[in-house]
């Protein structure tokens, strides 16, 4: 092949590469339609994961709070097979769970933290004091609250959802039905929301 072969050759290939209006038919951009679809495919995958993660975590924490519902309601058991009765006093004797549904009245704080130094054998929410009585729960750090790392005294026991813990034995002190919900104790975790059929609970 010559060399004006080869030259014809280049010159039809270039031409077969426009289209009509003269513009280079292949190229390697990518057009604004093509780029708009791509980041909305993404927007919406991301979107997807997003509520996934949102929905399993939430899963996990309501997961945590019937464990450790169920683990605190069988020390208070244990704790009134040795003294004869639940751990009850006027923090708990008052607090409702039909009439106080958010976690963060003062009420909630003072029958958890009643409930702590019960099962824990201890007089305060010193977290260095070394128990004076019979232990039947050891709590884990990210179960009291203020949460770590924070070394002050404990205040309330915390909930997976970061709010304290509802504990109630104001049935069995007044014996009155329509107050509280068991005829031994309330221990229960308001999840968030201020509608109890949404709560994690004991009964």
């Amino acid at each position: 092949m010559c060399v004006s072969d080869s030259v014809e050759a280049a010159v039809s290939a270039a031409a077969n590469r426009k289209d009509a209006g003269g513009t280079p038919a292949a190229t390697a951009a990518f057009t604004l339609i093509e780029l708009i679809v791509v980041i909305a495919v993404i927007v919406i995958l991301a979107g997807l994961v997003l509520s996934t993660v949102g929905y399993v975590q939430k899963k996990a924490a309501r997961s945590r709070a019937e464990t450790e519902i169920a683990a605190m309601a069988a020390a208070c058991e244990s704790y009134k097979a040795d003294n004869g009765v639940y751990p009850a006093g006027s923090a708990t004797n008052t607090l409702d769970a039909r009439t106080y549904l958010d976690p963060s009245d003062p009420a909630y704080s003072a029958a958890s933290l009643f409930l702590y130094e019960r099962l824990m054998g201890v007089t305060s929410g010193n977290r260095s004091e070394t128990p004076s009585g019979k232990t039947y729960f050891t709590f884990k750090p990210n179960m009291l609250l203020p949460a770590p790392p924070s070394t002050a005294d404990v205040t309330a026991i915390r909930d997976p959802f970061g709010n304290s813990y509802g504990y109630s034995t104001i049935q069995a002190t007044t014996g009155d039905s329509t107050k509280g919900y068991n005829p031994t104790f309330d221990l229960w975790s308001t999840a968030n929301s201020t509608d109890p059929n949404q709560w994690v609970k004991n009964w």
